[in-house]
């Protein structure tokens, strides 16, 4: 189920919206009436400083704001630390902080300049304890995300920017299909207080909560959407 929100007349950049999370909120960002940029590696890597660039030049150019920006962009790789190269770590990092970073450097001073904004960086259960399906880096890289958080919402808390971080469970996407092994669903389900995998609507849905003036007061803010697990 949606909860039904009214973005009309705001500019929301979503990345990672090819598939999984991030597609589906950009997908309800738009049937709330925001002008949305959905961002995937087709048409810019957030990872990339010039492309970042690009990105907000091209939407300021279109619209001439940016109220939201959701950083959803990421990728996930599996294996011990001893199986893994540096490029390995290099790139995990690179696509799942370093693009938010990115991200958030390049599109604050508008928010500044305006006084107002919505920044949602998408984080993991994993960053907040550790994954039996992930690797040392993926994990370390939404550790990260949620430091890098609490920081940027202290930094721009005087300029009526609110800053949270989201931290989804195990949701039915495509990054979580091509990570099971035969049984692991069933093992998910026995491990999850709530018995099932999360829909990416149910995670989406928060992120648009938290991209509405219903949260205005919320910032620096660790938001679990993992089902109960602890």
């Amino acid at each position: 189920m949606s909860v039904q929100y009214n973005f009309k007349d705001k500019v929301a950049i979503v990345t990672g919206a090819s598939s999984g999370i991030g597609k589906k909120t950009a997908e309800m960002f738009r049937q709330a009436g925001a002008k949305t940029i959905s961002v995937s590696r087709e048409n810019y890597d957030v990872s990339d400083e010039e492309q970042v660039k690009k990105m907000v030049d091209k939407t300021i150019d279109q619209f001439g704001t940016i109220d939201i920006l959701v950083n959803c962009a990421a990728v996930n790789q599996s294996g011990k630390i001893g199986d893994l190269s540096l490029k390995d770590w290099e790139y995990v990092l690179k696509n799942n902080l370093t693009s938010q970073f990115l991200c958030c450097k390049y599109v604050a001073p508008i928010m500044k300049k305006k006084q107002y904004g919505k920044i949602i960086n998408i984080s993991s259960i994993a960053g907040r304890f550790r994954s039996a399906l992930s690797g040392i880096h993926y994990v370390t890289s939404k550790a990260a995300v949620i430091g890098f958080t609490r920081q940027l919402a202290y930094e721009l808390s005087g300029y009526h920017i609110n800053v949270n971080v989201v931290c989804p469970g195990q949701t039915d996407t495509p990054m979580l299909k091509a990570s099971l092994k035969p049984g692991d669903e069933e093992k998910l389900r026995q491990i999850i207080p709530l018995g099932r995998v999360a829909l990416p609507e149910e995670q989406a849905n928060v992120i648009l909560f938290l991209a509405s003036d219903a949260a205005q007061y919320i910032t620096g803010a660790i938001i679990d959407v993992n089902g109960g697990q602890l």
